[in-house]
């Protein structure tokens, strides 16, 4: 048996016309907490790191360096994900 929880967000009242199912097909809208700058700021510094980090990659393949001096890169790809996703989502 799978139980279903749902997220509540502060100041966000369910219909009362919608039973519980259908108000959960409806979705939940989610207010940017965040100004339009601020989103741009994440959004380049997004394409920024990742595209160093592409960079980066693309430099330790030409030099033939060893495959472990690709292990930080992560680092470079992960933060540069996490800008992308927090312009996306507004957050």
């Amino acid at each position: 048996m799978m139980t279903h929880s749902a997220v509540n967000f502060s100041g966000f009242q369910k219909n009362p016309s919608f039973s519980e199912s259908e108000s959960e097909e409806l979705g939940e809208v989610c207010i940017s907490n965040i100004s339009t700058a601020e989103r741009r700021k994440r959004l380049l510094s997004g394409v920024i790191g990742f595209v160093i980090a592409l960079v980066v990659l693309a430099v330790l393949i030409a030099s033939g360096a060893d495959h472990l001096w690709r292990l930080p890169l992560f680092l470079l790809f992960f933060g540069a994900a996490n800008g992308y996703f927090q312009w996306r989502d507004k957050t």
